[in-house]
């Protein structure tokens, strides 16, 4: 059987600096910039996932999201230890959470934040402590 591998998730944004300084102040994410071909790119390691960023601001045909809930993806999903100790952080920095935490069943709580351009991330702790 063939064995897939996670390689990134593409974010499309009208504000790439925005993006990634959000990730980078409310998430830790590492920001890498480099100049292939003289054009700017930023790129960012969070949990061990390679996010692209792309700026499609120049491009018309870019629309906003569609609301929730829609098909197709609709967020990515980031394990955490210490849930309430991690929300009361992101809280502390102003971000915006949309659900939680909350526990959803026996082992797992969630939380989810709304990032810059409606980007959803859900925060999870999983284990046999969560009741």
């Amino acid at each position: 059987m063939t064995q897939y591998t996670f390689d990134h998730i593409h974010l499309f944004t009208r504000d790439p600096e925005g993006m990634a300084t959000y990730f980078e102040s409310m998430l830790g994410a590492e920001v890498i910039r480099s100049s292939p071909g003289g054009q700017l790119r930023i790129d960012l390691k969070l949990g061990g996932a390679n996010i692209f960023i792309l700026d499609v601001s120049a491009n018309p045909k870019a629309v906003d999201g569609a609301p929730h809930p829609h098909c197709g993806l609709d967020h990515f999903g980031l394990l955490v230890e210490d849930i309430d100790k991690v929300c009361d952080a992101l809280k502390a920095k102003g971000a915006n959470f949309t659900r939680g935490p909350k526990t959803i069943r026996p082992g797992t709580r969630i939380a989810f934040i709304e990032g810059p351009e409606g980007v959803s991330i859900e925060l999870l702790e999983r284990g046999p402590h969560i009741t």
